[in-house]
């Protein structure tokens, strides 16, 4: 049998890691070269008196369609029409014209290729997961195989965006700053919260591109067995973390609509897929959230990630999700000691609130009874006493 890994040689697979997904990140941004996914800050508008419309279009180079929904023309003829003769105050229409812009150049800006083509590469991808976790095939090596593909697939070659964190993120500031709501991104948000509901946070668990390397990163420091850590791991209370993410959603979300800032954005860690966009500040902070991930299990998701809570929330009521035979179950303890959060000790024991689960199928694979499914139905609880004694905390 091979020996566990040392220290000194969990961080060096951790620099090597880290080191070749930014470097291939490096080359494929440079390769691809694709449209900037970001937003540009749009230029005042211009007026003039007996400004026609067609001219008040040319003067700020608005696109034809952001004139027709702006002011809602019925044909070309309508903008002959000066802006005087629509009786509309210029705040009000520097209101309508800024919301068809930003939506505008949303739309310019995103990779209507690459979008529903990596939203067909997550659907099959995370298929094919949940059948061998519903089989009850992830084996500790192929778990680690899976986290390095999903991070390199959906990450290092279909890069930063879109993820699971951008769709709530990328709302809430638009909506903060423009009072705009893009279609699309609701549409992606919605998909991703189904995936949620469908299978125990299985977005997150499997095809997060940040999400599946931190967790990759927390299984090197890990032994053979995936059961407990070379380097001591901590787990911290869910009540610590989630009220720290609770609090940052909320004053990220004041931000937003008191100061029209995106507070996310500096630090991104989505942005380890796209090298160039990091500045020194926010390689500061990714570089201490992949370091954290050796030692605490996706601190990103569970100290700071918007659509983590969200998902946290829908989790709540998803179809399949980890269930415990309470009539097989010898409470032995090993789920809980091998899963890498509080969260089995909270499932199996039902006396806390139920943290964030990721569906890793650490508990499934080390139970002795296979008293531990991806199942549906509801949660029950544990005879009375059968945890009060031997059972770790």
């Amino acid at each position: 049998m091979n020996e566990n890994p040392t220290p000194i040689r969990v961080w060096l697979k951790f620099v090597t890691l880290v080191v070749t997904i930014v470097l291939l990140s490096f080359l494929v941004t440079s390769l691809l070269q694709g449209k900037s996914e970001k937003t540009q800050p749009a230029a005042p508008l211009l007026f003039r008196d007996g400004m026609t419309i067609a001219e008040f279009g040319k003067e700020n180079g608005l696109p034809a369609k952001v004139l027709k929904n702006a002011f809602q023309l019925q044909g070309e003829e309508d903008q002959q029409r000066t802006l005087e003769s629509l009786n509309i105050a210029r705040r009000e229409i520097a209101e309508r014209v800024g919301k068809e812009r930003t939506l505008a150049v949303e739309y310019e800006s995103k990779n209507w290729v690459k979008i529903p083509l990596k939203f067909g590469l997550w659907v099959l991808f995370l298929a094919g997961v949940f059948v061998l976790m519903r089989r009850g095939k992830i084996t500790p090596g192929l778990r680690r195989w899976f986290y390095l593909a999903s991070a390199v697939l959906f990450g290092v070659i279909l890069g930063s965006d879109p993820g699971p964190m951008g769709t709530i993120k990328d709302a809430i500031v638009l909506f903060g700053v423009e009072r705009v709501i893009f279609p699309p991104r609701m549409i992606a948000l919605t998909v991703f919260l189904l995936l949620v509901f469908l299978a125990n946070k299985f977005i997150c668990a499997w095809g997060c591109q940040v999400g599946t390397l931190q967790d990759l990163i927390f299984r090197l420091n890990r032994n053979r067995n995936d059961t407990a850590g070379i380097m001591r791991q901590y787990r911290p209370p869910f009540l610590w973390t989630n009220t720290i993410r609770i609090a940052f959603f909320l004053i990220f979300t004041l931000a937003a609509f008191a100061w029209a800032t995106d507070l996310i954005e500096p630090v991104d860690p989505f942005k380890i897929y796209k090298p160039p966009a990091i500045g020194i500040g926010g390689g500061i902070f990714i570089g201490l959230i992949l370091i954290s991930a050796l030692f605490v299990y996706r601190p990103w998701c569970h100290l700071f990630c918007p659509f983590g809570l969200v998902g946290w929330l829908i989790e709540k009521v998803s179809w399949y999700r980890i269930i415990v035979n309470d009539q097989t179950c010898i409470g032995c303890g090993s789920c809980e000691k091998a899963c890498p959060s509080t969260v089995m000790g909270a499932i199996l024991k039902r006396d806390r609130v139920i943290p964030d689960c990721f569906a890793c199928g650490s508990c499934i694979g080390v139970c002795p009874t296979m008293s531990i499914q991806l199942a549906t139905g509801k949660r029950g609880r544990p005879p009375e006493g059968k945890f009060t004694t031997g059972t770790p905390a």
